[in-house]
């Protein structure tokens, strides 16, 4: 029963959102095809190749691609993503992508649940509100929230959500989290529209205010918004430390992906 469920929701996965370009896209951000490579260039902070599956090709034909999309970037001189699944097809694809100048980055695991089940009054520790941020006052305050955590810039996160919301204000939810006027988690909610889905990032919460509920209950409000804008399914390319949380509230595990990242020298 398990595994039928898993399987449709995977098939879900790979149909609605693996090559979804979204109906706006942000000033200066451009969308190209290669056979079955969906080209995202002109992000702050670089670009993403996206697919859902590539249609057969291995071999040299198989490099040729890689190829081409490196040459692209290059060209620009930018980073870019390939975002690789677990179930991706041919399975030498992670040593060409190596072979190509990639660099791996930490296993995610693609995590999905229906919005009904995961929906519900969040339970937050004393002192620590939620609220939804619509100003860069409060974008800037997240991307202090992240770089105290991550200890690496963080600036363009501000610009993503201003040009989001630029475009299309209703295609995200900013959600953070605080206590005595400090922001201690921060996380957001992309409407994936003519999908089933509304997707889930962020979720960084400071060492101090871990271990209280804060990322659960985070989650939870969003899975309200979803619900209250009739999406039924909720997806999340999970840490490993937010994942036992996730599995806890019932979502299920799909896949793997792992972002290979090139960079021009």
């Amino acid at each position: 029963m398990q595994s039928l469920a898993v399987a449709d929701l995977l098939a879900a996965y790979n149909s609605q959102l693996r090559d979804r370009v979204p109906d706006r896209l942000r000033p200066g951000v451009e969308v190209d095809r290669d056979g079955p490579i969906v080209r995202f260039t002109g992000f702050g902070n670089g670009g993403f190749v996206f697919y859902r599956d590539l249609a057969g090709l291995d071999g040299a034909r198989l490099d040729d691609l890689i190829v081409r999309q490196v040459q692209v970037f290059a060209d620009r001189g930018e980073r870019f993503e390939w975002k690789y699944h677990g179930d991706d097809l041919p399975a030498d694809l992670p040593g060409r992508l190596r072979a190509a100048g990639f660099v791996p980055e930490e296993l995610e695991t693609v995590l999905i649940a229906p919005v009904a089940q995961i929906a519900g009054p969040p339970v937050l520790p004393d002192a620590v509100s939620l609220r939804e941020v619509t100003e860069r006052h409060d974008f800037d305050r997240i991307v202090a929230l992240e770089e105290a955590i991550w200890q690496e810039d963080a600036g363009d996160l501000a610009d993503m959500f201003e040009g989001e919301r630029g475009v299309d204000p209703e295609s995200i939810a900013i959600v953070v989290a605080e206590a005595h006027e400090e922001v201690v988690c921060a996380a957001w909610l992309r409407f994936e529209d003519r999908t089933d889905f509304a997707t889930l990032w962020g979720g960084a919460t400071l060492p101090a205010w871990r271990g209280r509920g804060i990322y659960r209950a985070i989650v939870m409000h969003r899975a309200n918004l979803a619900r209250e804008r009739g999406y039924s399914l909720l997806e999340v390319d999970a840490s490993a430390d937010s994942q036992p949380i996730l599995e806890r509230l019932g979502f299920v595990a799909v896949t793997t992906t792992t972002p290979y990242i090139w960079s021009p020298s």
